[in-house]
């Protein structure tokens, strides 16, 4: 699943009125407060515990009907939808509310009997890819220096890896701290085992084992 991005105000209207929960956001190219929701959103979208949402981007500017049906007055504007309905809407950026909004439609209940515990999630992130690493932001928009540095190294060995955004779930931010008795991100695995962060990459780089270990 991905983030369907909006192009006609029939598109919307026929997305909007399915019987999926649906999250919109309402953005505009020239804002970076909205690529960070939709980054956000676009982790989210490909994570078992959110299958129940459809993530719709809709351009406020360019469909500005929709947008002064919904009273947008600033961008970037979340609402939820059921069934065509708005049931609940986030003003600005508040990815907390965000994701804990998201996962209470999606009757992702910590309580819940059929609900994954936090280990098996871990267990199921750390194990997505071969080569797995855990980062503020994505592999397109790291967000802090550590982050964008270990990106640019991991791009240069050309090993194929996934990321995982720790902004979007604070369950799982500080739940790998702990399970892996790793206290700081970056955190980089190899079929899951913990490698380690920043400085262990740069090391390995610097003693040409880098490539070696990524692929073992």
């Amino acid at each position: 699943m991905a983030v369907t991005n909006v192009t006609s105000v029939d598109q919307y209207n026929k997305l909007i009125g399915s019987s999926s929960v649906t999250v919109v956001l309402f953005s505009a190219e020239w804002a970076d407060q909205c690529k960070q929701i939709l980054s956000v959103m676009s982790e989210m979208a490909k994570q078992t515990t959110f299958s129940g949402l459809q993530f719709l981007d809709v351009p406020a500017e360019d469909l500005s009907e929709v947008a002064l049906k919904h009273q947008i007055d600033a961008v970037p504007t979340v609402i939820f939808f059921k069934a065509g309905t708005a049931v609940d809407r986030i003003d600005g950026v508040d990815i907390a509310a965000l994701t804990i909004k998201c996962r209470k439609l999606a009757g992702s209940v910590a309580d819940a009997p059929a609900a994954a515990t936090l280990e098996d999630r871990l267990k199921a992130l750390i194990n997505r890819s071969n080569v797995m690493i855990f980062i503020k932001g994505d592999r397109n928009t790291p967000r802090c220096g550590f982050s964008k540095q270990l990106i640019a190294i991991m791009n240069e060995t050309g090993v194929q890896y996934d990321t995982f955004d720790i902004l979007t779930d604070e369950e799982v931010r500080q739940g790998l701290k702990t399970y892996s008795d790793w206290p700081t991100y970056p955190q980089v695995y190899v079929k899951g085992e913990l490698i380690g962060g920043l400085d262990i990459i740069k090391e390995l780089l610097t003693g040409g084992e880098l490539n070696a270990t990524l692929d073992a």
